[in-house]
């Protein structure tokens, strides 16, 4: 061994001394080029104009509890195609490596690990021709005593006194899923990204459990943010009712969710309790087209698919004929739609009001675009704020407590005589509304969240 290299195993420990990870094992494998270091709720800031990542690491798997806070540059963003053949854009850091008393600099990618063996993965790139692999052999140089790990992990973990909460959803990169993460990062919270794809259940009258790519079971959270997507509903109230059976706070709970994702249902339980919508048909049948259209005001009307979110699935049909030729379509396609009058006063406006734990935080006029009728902002409409009526206001309140949503987003026109409900929202969007009010409206999200645990900041 004149060469000098350290000979090591196919499962070592290790230190990154710079970003506070006083040891993790890692995976040893020559067959990667690229290293790759467990992060979860990773986000960008600058620093003296220099871009840099924050990130949490779980350094002990299985262990959610154990969180590491990093910050380091961000050295570059590079695309990896991991083991499994999903290709990913991760960010790129440098940092110092220590193993056997030996330090150097090595490149590591960021992302989530929670389905591998091990936290890291240590590539051939990061070996620098400085170890030799013994892929028969681990722990060559020897392991951490479960004391030493503790009183690593007791002295060197930055420590969080705040809550431990998951958001529950399907894209981490969206802004809304990215500033929740921020604001609750902010409010001195662990607060974990859970890809609804990537959990799964296990019924048990007497202990419900949620696992998690890998097996790791989900049993150590306070509270559960649902935020799901219109083609998850089933599966994300699946997941959010099995959280409330194990007696975990979810801030709109699944029977909520489930009522206002369903047009027709929800509409039924809002007019009960005497809130105004525009005049709505629903028919099974072809032969009734002609009455359905009748029964709404005649042309031009809207037709809704039951599905439908953020304005996909609705149509205008301008003449009696084209609303025919619709919605006899749709329903040999055997899809569920409603008819609805069409509000000619509204001018393509509707309002979006944002309600949390019974309050209206904010509020705001969307436009729609230049020959277009529907105001969403993800279809080119614009916003702009507004000062809402105390009718609106009153609407707005009263359908989110009618539905059980302690979050929601609720959409009125405004008619001849007076607010007309559109629809409610479970997970409405923040980028429109955050940017138009200037408001921190993920932050109030995890304040009433706190509210609800009763939870308080020490000091505060």
């Amino acid at each position: 061994m004149s060469s000098g290299k350290i000979i090591i195993g196919s499962v070592e420990w290790c230190s990154f001394p710079q970003i506070n990870i006083p040891t993790i094992k890692a995976r040893i494998d020559s067959g990667a080029k690229t290293s790759a270091l467990h992060a979860i709720n990773i986000a960008t800031f600058k620093k003296n104009n220099v871009l840099w990542a924050s990130f949490d690491v779980h350094p002990i798997q299985d262990d959610g509890r154990t969180v590491v806070h990093c910050e380091a540059p961000v050295f570059d963003k590079r695309r990896v195609k991991s083991s499994s053949g999903n290709s990913e854009l991760r960010y790129v850091i440098k940092t110092i490596l220590s193993i056997a008393e030996n330090t150097w600099e090595v490149e590591l990618t960021l992302t989530n690990r929670d389905s591998m063996g091990h936290r890291m993965l240590l590539g051939r790139q990061a070996m620098s021709g400085k170890m030799l692999v013994d892929p028969e052999s681990s722990f060559l140089l020897g392991e951490p005593t479960h004391d030493l790990l503790k009183q690593h992990y007791h002295s060197k973990v930055v420590k969080n006194s705040g809550l431990k909460i998951g958001l529950l959803a399907s894209n981490p990169n969206l802004y809304s899923n990215r500033r929740i993460v921020e604001a609750g990062q902010q409010k001195g919270h662990s607060i974990e990204f859970l890809n609804i794809k990537d959990c799964y259940i296990k019924l048990d009258g007497k202990k419900p459990e949620v696992h998690y790519r890998g097996g790791r079971v989900l049993d150590d959270f306070d509270a559960i943010i649902p935020r799901i997507k219109p083609s998850m509903t089933f599966y994300g109230c699946a997941l959010t009712r099995h959280f409330e059976a194990m007696g975990v706070y979810t801030l709109n709970t699944a029977s909520s969710i489930t009522k206002s994702r369903d047009k027709l249902f929800s509409l039924q339980m809002l007019i009960n309790k005497g809130l105004p919508i525009p005049t709505t048909g629903f028919a099974n049948s072809p032969l009734d087209t002609d009455e359905l259209i009748d029964m709404v005001g005649g042309a031009p009307l809207i037709v809704k698919l039951l599905e439908g979110t953020q304005g996909k699935g609705v149509v205008l049909a301008e003449t009696k004929k084209a609303a025919e030729s619709l919605i006899n379509a749709f329903k040999s396609l055997k899809a569920n739609i409603l008819v609805q009058e069409f509000i000619k006063e509204a001018k393509g406006e509707d309002i979006r009001c944002f309600v949390i734990n019974g309050k209206v935080i904010s509020s705001m006029m969307r436009t729609a675009a230049p020959g277009e009728f529907r105001a969403n902002i993800h279809l080119g409409g614009t916003g702009s704020t507004v000062k809402i009526t105390p009718e609106e206001k009153k609407v707005a309140l009263l359908a989110t407590k009618t539905l059980g949503l302690k979050v929601a987003g609720v959409d009125i026109i405004r008619g001849i005589k007076g607010p007309l409900l559109l629809e409610v929202n479970s997970s409405p969007g923040l980028e429109g509304i955050e940017g138009i009010s200037n408001k921190d409206i993920a932050g109030k999200m995890i304040e009433g969240l706190e509210k609800d645990l009763k939870f308080s900041h020490k000091g505060s």
